[in-house]
């Protein structure tokens, strides 16, 4: 009895390519989902990123506004629109700092601490020239489209550009001690200020705020939506 012949069997060249197609088709859709992990994950971080950065500008700005001290011989802090100028006081003395907008970008300069008026005058007549370029500006923040600076004086919250509350020395409000402070009626040449010194009321000085509120208005592209507002209540004045 002869046995019968046994015919060989394996995959056909169709069964082939459909099997590749569905492995390439699983391997795409897996690379689809790791890859959309992936920039999940960048964007989370770059959020926190951005977050963290906020936070650490916001403090800053904080701690300077709590700092503001008047000298009696420059502005204790002022706003023209472009930037916000202010003296802070430190345990070595008084320096001007500022905070300024430009081309979309929130920077901050501080100058040299100082103990004389003169120096402090000299120093804030430099930051009045300042230039984005300045060497020492810091870039804090990017993406900044607009920002408002509100004085709260009195009873209410009122533009920043706005004039200053005034007092002269009939009101019985002394300058503040302290380091670079001409004295009364003194300014950084030691010359009587303000009107108040000609009829012998006493020098005009301008009253400080007692809280200073910032907008930020975000660009589209900065990571963050509409807008920031922040509230800081300046430091006692001794």
């Amino acid at each position: 009895m002869r046995a019968g012949r046994h015919t060989p069997t394996g995959f056909t060249l169709i069964e082939v390519m459909v099997a590749l197609l569905i492995m390439s088709l699983m391997t795409v859709m897996a690379w689809s989902g790791i890859n959309g992990l992936l920039k999940s994950r960048e964007v989370a971080q770059a959020h926190l990123d951005h977050s963290a950065r906020l936070q650490t500008v916001m403090a800053q700005w904080d701690s300077d506004l709590r700092a503001v001290q008047d000298s009696g011989s420059v502005p204790a802090i002022a706003f023209d629109g472009a930037s916000l100028r202010l003296t802070r006081q430190q345990p070595q003395g008084l320096q001007v700092v500022v905070w300024s907008l430009r081309e979309g970008r929130l920077l901050r300069w501080e100058g040299p601490l100082q103990q004389g008026a003169n120096e402090l005058g000299q120093t804030y007549e430099r930051s009045l020239r300042l230039q984005i370029q300045d060497r020492g500006q810091l870039s804090t923040l990017e993406g900044i489209s607009a920002w408002q600076l509100y004085f709260y004086r009195g009873n209410g919250w009122s533009n920043a550009q706005s004039s200053d509350d005034v007092s002269n020395g009939s009101d019985n409000i002394p300058p503040p001690p302290g380091p670079g402070a001409a004295g009364p009626g003194k300014g950084a040449d030691g010359q009587g200020q303000g009107s108040g010194d000609k009829d012998g009321s006493g020098p005009r000085r301008a009253i400080l705020p007692s809280g200073v509120r910032v907008v930020l208005q975000f660009s589209p592209d900065s990571g963050f939506n509409g807008s920031l507002t922040r509230q800081i209540i300046l430091g006692p004045q001794s």
